[in-house]
This record gives structure tokens, sequence and C-alpha cells, in this order.
């Protein structure tokens, strides 16, 4: 039992403060993202949503996931999913571009 105790100890410490702004910054973005969704933007209201979303998952990431404590490795490898999700959503929307300009 004292050696868990001894674990915890040295785990990195978080300030309830900083989660509470982390959390009010997550309320803050979901409130643009729901006035940004209500005004007719045309095609910037699709990127608005999918950078807002972005910033919001980075937040949850780093901080209530403790993204920022990890090693090294770890975060190689989130790098490297997120590149080939990027990939994937630029390939999707210029093929979704194209075939919008074939069918008018």
């Amino acid at each position: 039992m004292a050696n868990n105790n001894d674990e915890l100890t040295n785990h990195v410490g978080h300030s309830y403060g900083r989660y509470v702004l982390v959390w009010m910054g997550l309320l803050t973005l979901t409130a643009i993202t729901v006035a940004v969704a209500g005004v007719n933007l045309g095609d910037v209201t699709i990127a608005m949503a999918i950078i807002i979303a972005s910033i919001k998952s980075y937040l949850v990431i780093t901080e209530f996931m403790h993204l920022n404590t990890e090693s090294r490795t770890f975060k190689v490898f989130i790098g490297v999913a997120l590149f080939f999700i990027i990939i994937t959503l630029v390939l999707l929307f210029s093929d979704y571009s194209k075939m919008q300009g074939l069918i008018k």
C-alpha cells in the first residue's frame, strides 16, 4: 500500500483552476460552433466547424487526457495519426468539391 502512495505523490499534479479554464474554453468554443452553424456562411461554415472542433480536441487531449505529460514516442504516434487524418480529410473534401462541380 505504501508503494502505491509513493507513485501517487510522484505523479504530476494538476490544478482545478486549469481544468475550470479549459472547461470554460470548451463551453465558449461550443457556443461559437452553434452560432456559426446558425449563420449561412457558405463553404466557410464547414471549415470553421472543423477548425473549432480541432481546437476543442486539442484542449481535451492535452489537458484531460494528459498528453502534455506523456513521453515523446507517444506524442510522435499521435502526430502521425493526425497527419493521416488530415490527409484523408483533404482528399475527401477535394473529391467532394470536384464532384459538386460536375453535378452543377
